[in-house]
């Protein structure tokens, strides 16, 4: 049902103009609500075969169990829902180029974008999983809860904190980094209820190297590939051969294809590795350590599948902000881009460090037009450059404070949670009900044809063909025979 997107055209009324978005959100909903059914049968079967839950003799631990079990439930599925936050959050990391270059219509890019973010399931490779997993070192948090581990209530604060800073940047329309907001979170969590003991260097170390090289190297990569696209597009042999001609169109789709993968690969990593510490922590995932979680398969395909959901939703105003409001994209300008961020995402994942999807993509457009030689709206740089700044700390911050709901006493604290979490949902309808959705999109294409059919027109008609006096001029005899089409 979520495939069900209503045609532009469809729209016969501005009342109706935005009952696709809660259509939408309703459809998301049934589908975080299957991926966390599945989850549920998965744990409840794994549970039984604790030893825990076979030797149980008082009604007192029977209870204690269940609410348990229920809490690592609630906590699975809301880290399904970041996970559908962060697809629709970032789809724009791979998309938002093809669409400004009009490579892909938005349907066919958000769709294809789709696919190629759920296929590294099937490769199962789990590296940046572990780095996440052993941020906080779970076997060393202190005891606040005579129910719930400590460890569940890190995770839960730090998905309810992620999950609220994703909705705000997402109403804004600003391409802030889920990746930030998840691991800020967690490591505020672990601050806030165990001190700077329970943090782990190593992860910490690696994650603050990712903030900082990815969108470098993003930003170096795509002003290479672009200047020597530019340079070679005016060699002789070259001419003719425009930024927008076919053969970029499809090096473009190609990369935007690798992109979404390489998107896919590292950002549900991270959803998984707060899955895997939450199971470990109730006692459902045996491990020698909490350093050496490995995600069941289980986990591995409802965490792609959510990812692979909200960007079927897509972020129609942070597609916007990344594709039109930074630079000006051709179809070579954005395979430049999407090189960039291939080189960095890749490149992360390969060694196991958690990057800002975002940041790297954002990164490589601005690299890509400063390597044509246009503009960059450096109000839009500034804006996107701030929230990158400020996210960590207020994060951080949001995790600190959430964590202590904890220490509250049963059931007291149960009860703020759930209050927390239907409010979070609620907002989220309300936000897809209102933000920025696929016809605004197609409404600012429409109009920037129309702009570029108007200059072009305008430049036609003032265009005096008056052909010089070539004889004289060096290489005359080859323009000699030019004809008014290759002046104009």
């Amino acid at each position: 049902q979520i495939l069900a997107f209503e045609h532009p055209k469809a729209v016969t009324s501005p009342d109706s103009s935005r009952s696709g978005p809660s259509k939408m959100s309703l459809r998301a909903c049934i589908v975080l609500a299957l991926l966390a059914c599945a989850a549920a049968q998965n744990i409840t079967v794994s549970s039984t075969a604790t030893p825990g839950n076979t030797t149980t003799t008082t009604a007192a631990k029977d209870s204690n169990e269940t609410l348990l079990l229920a809490g690592t439930i609630i906590t699975i599925a809301l880290a399904l829902m970041f996970d559908f936050t962060n697809g629709f959050h970032d789809t724009a990391n791979s998309i938002a180029t093809t669409i400004a270059s009009k490579s892909l219509t938005p349907i066919q890019a958000v769709i294809l974008s789709t696919i190629f973010n759920f296929l590294p399931a099937f490769v199962g490779i789990t590296t940046v999983s572990n780095t996440i997993s052993s941020t906080v070192k779970l076997d060393k948090l202190p005891s606040v809860s005579d129910t719930f581990p400590t460890g569940i209530c890190v995770t839960l604060s730090a998905l309810l904190g992620a999950i609220f800073w994703n909705l705000i940047t997402w109403r804004f329309g600003i391409p802030s980094s889920s990746s930030h907001a998840i691991i800020g979170c967690l490591i505020g969590a672990g601050l806030g209820i165990g001190g700077s003991s329970v943090i782990d260097n190593t992860s910490v170390t690696n994650i603050v190297i990712g903030i900082f090289a990815s969108p470098a190297i993003s930003f170096t990569i795509a002003f290479i590939v672009m200047f020597i696209l530019k340079h070679v597009l005016r060699l002789r042999w070259a001419q003719g051969v425009t930024e927008d001609h076919t053969v970029f169109r499809v090096l473009q789709v190609c990369a935007a294809c690798w992109l979404s993968w390489a998107h896919g690969q590292n950002d549900a990593q991270k959803t998984m590795g707060i899955m895997a510490a939450t199971l470990y922590s109730g006692g459902y995932l045996k491990a020698s350590s909490s350093s050496k979680l490995s995600p069941p398969t289980w986990v591995i395909f409802s965490a792609q599948g959510a990812i692979a959901a909200g960007t079927l939703l897509g972020g129609w105003a942070i597609i916007e902000a990344i594709g039109m409001n930074i630079t000006l994209i051709t179809r070579a300008s954005g395979f430049a881009a999407n090189a960039g961020a291939i080189t960095s995402i890749q490149g992360a994942t390969a060694l196991a460090i958690p990057v800002s999807t975002t940041q790297a993509a954002a990164s490589a457009v601005a690299g890509s037009g400063v390597g044509a030689g246009r503009g960059l709206n450096y109000a839009t740089i500034k804006q996107i450059v701030l929230t990158w700044i400020i996210t960590l700390p207020c994060v951080m911050a949001i995790g600190a404070v959430l964590v202590q709901i904890a220490r509250i006493p049963e059931p007291y604290n149960i009860v703020v949670y759930t209050i927390i979490i239907l409010i979070e949902m609620c907002w989220g309808c309300y936000i897809a009900s209102v933000s920025r959705s696929l016809r605004d999109i197609h409404a600012r294409l429409a109009a920037q044809n129309a702009a570029d059919d108007k200059q072009a027109k305008a430049l036609e008609d003032a265009l005096v063909f008056n052909p010089v006096d070539v004889e004289s001029k060096p290489g005359a005899k080859e323009e000699k025979n030019l004809d008014k089409e290759d002046w104009v």
